[in-house]
């Protein structure tokens, strides 16, 4: 009897899951950073992004650590703590996140300056603007 009850119970969180993507395919995977920059310091923050995270994403892509990455600005206002820049990042899947901390860090470690510079950079950065969210987010195809 109690086989019989595991048999149906995995028979049933089999067919859930399948039911769960019978409308979509999966897709890669996003980590998106929502920040607001203090007033007055959108264009030093742009040009922190431009001089230390660029070259070190620009790095990642070109080993397969990421597919890609986005910068978007927003254009509207919701309200005074609304988000000003997200910064987006694309994985292939989910998978492509096991051991990424050491893939990054050996990255950042053979750029200029190092672990130092990048401490320093997140710091400098870390004064004008306030991290509001990072979410990690799939993009799906609808069937």
């Amino acid at each position: 009897m109690r086989k019989l009850t595991w048999t149906l119970l995995f028979a049933v969180l089999f067919a859930l899951q399948g039911l769960a993507q019978e409308h979509y395919t999966e897709g890669p995977v996003w980590n998106v950073t929502t920040i607001r920059v203090k007033p007055a310091h959108l264009d030093e923050y742009l040009t922190a992004l431009q001089q230390n995270i660029k070259p070190f994403w620009d790095e990642a892509k070109r080993q397969g650590v990421v597919m890609d990455y986005k910068v978007f600005i927003k254009e509207t206002q919701s309200s005074p703590q609304d988000w000003d820049i997200a910064l987006c990042i694309l994985y292939k899947n989910h998978a492509q996140l096991d051991g990424l901390a050491a893939k990054l860090e050996a990255i950042r470690d053979k750029l200029p300056g190092g672990k130092k510079a990048a401490q320093e950079g997140n710091e400098k950065r870390g004064e004008i603007r306030e991290i509001i969210s990072t979410e990690l987010v799939q993009e799906i195809t609808l069937k």
